[in-house]
C-alpha cells in the first residue's frame, strides 16, 4: 500500500514504505503508533489504519511517515526488499533545529 494520489509509468504507485516496514522501523526506535503520528502531525488512528492495511492513504502521507522514520535513523532496504535497519546516528536524534533555544544551543 503505497498511496493513491500518485502513480508510476506503469500505473502502479511507487512503493515507498510497506505497513510491515513501518511497524519494524517503529520497533527499532521503540516508538508507538502515537509517537510516529505525533512526529508528523497525524492522528494515531491514521498510522494504525496504514499499518493494519486499511484504507489507501495518499503517497504524501506515507512519505511523511517514512521521512520521520528516516530522520530518526531508520534505513530502508535499497534493493526493493522489505528490510529496515537502524543507523548509528539514529540512536540519538539530538535536538531538532526547531527546538533550539539559547539554553540548549551549545
Amino acid at each position: 500500500m503505497a498511496g493513491s494520489d500518485e502513480s508510476g509509468q506503469d500505473g502502479m504507485a511507487p512503493a515507498s514504505m510497506s505497513p510491515a516496514q513501518s511497524r519494524a522501523a517503529r520497533a527499532l526506535l521503540g516508538w508507538s503508533q502515537g509517537d510516529l503520528a505525533a512526529k508528523v502531525g497525524f492522528g494515531e488512528a491514521d498510522v494504525k489504519a496504514f499499518e493494519d492495511g486499511f484504507g489507501d492513504p495518499a503517497t504524501g502521507q506515507v512519505e511523511a511517515l517514512r521521512s520521520a522514520l528516516i530522520m530518526a535513523g531508520v534505513l530502508f532496504s535499497e534493493d526493493g526488499g522489505e528490510g529496515v535497519t537502524l543507523s548509528r546516528r539514529g540512536r540519538d536524534e539530538g535536538t531538532r533545529a526547531d527546538d533550539l533555544t539559547t539554553e540548549n544551543d551549545r
